[in-house]
């Protein structure tokens, strides 16, 4: 079951942009990958947080919705979701909910990965 944050709804409440719907479902396919993950609103922007953040949206985005890794490069990513050649952080683009659909599975796997390393120490 997915735990919304009553602060990040109320921050979804005010968001004004054309992806808003495809932004909440990225929203629930990360929650949905691990009970241990939480959100909250960091940088004016909902992040992702399990042991340090995983991800925040970049709400400006309105051709798709885009979640930053702020780690993503020290992530797997066996299936090719995260975009980025930088020492730290990559991005993960969804255009619209069929790419979700499609990217789902490997979304929750960058996701568990790091859920992995940070549980191995």
């Amino acid at each position: 079951m997915v735990r919304h944050d009553p602060t990040v709804d109320a921050w979804f409440e005010r968001y004004d942009n054309p992806q808003r719907d495809l932004v909440m479902a990225v929203r629930d396919a990360v929650l949905d990958a691990d009970e241990r993950v939480t959100e909250t609103i960091k940088w004016q922007a909902p992040t992702f947080v399990y042991r340090g953040n995983i991800a925040s949206f970049y709400p400006k985005s309105k051709a798709h919705a885009s979640l930053m890794f702020h780690r993503g490069a020290e992530l797997p990513d066996p299936e090719g979701l995260l975009e980025g050649e930088g020492d730290v952080s990559r991005v993960a683009k969804f255009a619209d909910a069929a790419e979700l659909a499609q990217k789902r599975d490997a979304l929750q796997a960058v996701v568990r990965a790091w859920i992995a390393a940070r549980d191995a120490g």
